[in-house]
């Protein structure tokens, strides 16, 4: 059984997270998409909420489980019994960060190995910091989340 794990920190999860997903559930037996808890980064929505909100979005995958991680991406693939870490590359500028990400991971488990896909053309532009910063000043999101996750976003700044 081929199993992936895709991580990041979804705040909040995007058009393009969607489109790696999507084609990583293809290309894997069992995908694990890992909201990941990092306490350095500052977050619009807390590590439950992001976990909710992905999990809500993508429960209709049947192959596609979503947790939550507080550990190093690699120890979680061991612990999951993932073999491959799926990642998901935007432009040249990503490729440098997970270039010097692949091979540290591999550094710590030459077992674990790193597949990247690159993203849909219309979303290599798309960030989740893009999406809010435009939602901070009052823009629509509703091109780049899917509409649970504007309602949600729309919800999170009311308060």
């Amino acid at each position: 059984m081929k199993i992936g794990y895709y991580p990041g920190s979804f705040d909040p999860i995007t058009f393009g997270h969607l489109d790696i997903v999507s084609r990583g559930a293809h290309l894997f037996d069992k995908l694990y998409v890992a909201v990941s808890v990092n306490p350095s980064k500052k977050t619009m929505f807390s590590d439950k909420e992001r976990y909710d909100i992905v999990k809500e979005v993508l429960k209709d995958m049947p192959n596609v489980e979503v947790v939550l991680s507080q550990k190093l991406t690699v120890e979680h693939c061991k612990l999951l019994g993932a073999t491959h870490i799926l990642r998901g590359l935007r432009a040249v500028t990503d490729y440098d960060y997970e270039f010097q990400m692949t091979n540290f991971n591999r550094k710590i488990d030459h077992e674990i190995d790193t597949v990247f896909l690159m993203t849909e053309g219309q979303f290599s532009f798309l960030s989740s910091s893009s999406v809010r910063e435009l939602a901070y000043f009052g823009g629509d999101v509703t091109p780049f989340v899917p509409e649970y996750v504007a309602k949600m976003i729309a919800q999170k700044l009311k308060k």
